[in-house]
């Protein structure tokens, strides 16, 4: 069987990868409870190649890998900064790169991962959007960037990563498909709860109304910076495609929902979105959604001269 028509293990969500696995041993006469070992190994054992799961006989391990991939991050940088903030730069199999970061705090470890190589969103005060977009994620990398940075948790903090936030390259709205599997994949599969993953969206309408629909607690964070449109336009482009009220209103919807939580991240630059009379309107529209809101002074970036707002 050639690599091209090969499933990776992590590509599926819990419930296909086991009728996959077990159609598979059927079909080689192996008991029923190899498909079990294969998930303790991929979702306790954070098995990094088949090779690693080593309660399978060597020739049942050699026909995983005749129908089974198995996707590894290759590691590229490391970046540990003052205040415990650990930023991995990984690369792709075609090349490409992709971030996850480890934000510690007292209570909490958690993970930002990426969605998408690049971003197509073009916000003028993120430099991943001036980079522009390379290509969706695929499940599998989605995933990895937990195992792999669950992993180096573990040996190198003696932690577990407890919250995930969708908040890396990329719109993850705008790779639907892989989102969603790979949100059934951390929650059933890796036993994330839920209400610990979020989902950043800078106003992806569609996204935000199919999220809503899913039964598990996810949580949301709009990606606001500003709380009038003809301001927001300026800062986010795709406020034309999908206007603030249009999106308020599947916020609604997703608040209607039952359970789920949203925040605004507002990012604050000086002279721009940070004067006081942006208080009231801001306030009014936390409100109208049961929002909290996350204020965050702008991280200096070479495309722009802004800069963060006076202490």
């Amino acid at each position: 069987m050639s690599k091209r028509s090969r499933t990776d293990l992590l590509s599926l969500p819990p419930e296909d990868l086991a009728l996959a696995l077990e159609t598979h041993f059927r079909k080689r006469d192996q008991p029923i409870y190899r498909t079990g070992q294969v998930r303790r190994w991929l979702y306790e054992g954070l098995s990094g190649s088949i090779d690693e799961m080593t309660n399978l006989p060597l020739k049942e391990r050699d026909a995983l890998k005749d129908s089974f991939t198995l996707t590894k991050l290759e590691k590229a940088r490391v970046e540990l900064s003052q205040d415990g903030t650990v930023k991995h730069l990984w690369s792709l199999s075609d090349g490409e790169f992709i971030e996850s970061v480890l934000i510690p705090s007292k209570k909490r470890l958690t993970l930002c991962i990426s969605s998408q190589a690049g971003c197509a969103m073009g916000c003028t005060f993120c430099a991943t959007g001036w980079g522009g977009f390379q290509r969706q994620l695929t499940t599998a990398e989605i995933v990895s960037q937990y195992a792999a940075s669950r992993r180096w948790a573990e040996d190198h903090l003696e932690a577990t990563i407890s919250n995930i936030v969708y908040m890396g390259m990329g719109e993850p709205l705008s790779n639907r498909k892989a989102l969603h599997d790979s949100l059934s994949i951390l929650n059933q599969g890796y036993a994330v709860g839920a209400r610990r993953i979020t989902v950043s969206t800078v106003g992806v309408v569609p996204g935000i109304l199919e999220l809503a629909e899913r039964p598990e607690q996810f949580r949301l964070a709009l990606s606001l910076h500003a709380p009038l449109s003809e301001l927001r336009l300026s800062l986010i482009p795709l406020e034309k495609r999908h206007p603030l009220p249009e999106v308020l209103s599947a916020l609604k919807h997703f608040n209607r929902s039952g359970g789920k939580r949203i925040t605004f991240e507002y990012t604050m630059i000086r002279g721009v979105n940070d004067a006081l009379k942006f208080i009231a309107p801001l306030v009014e529209l936390a409100r109208s959604v049961d929002a909290y809101v996350n204020l965050i002074p702008f991280n200096p970036i070479p495309y722009q001269n802004w800069e963060p707002p006076k202490a």
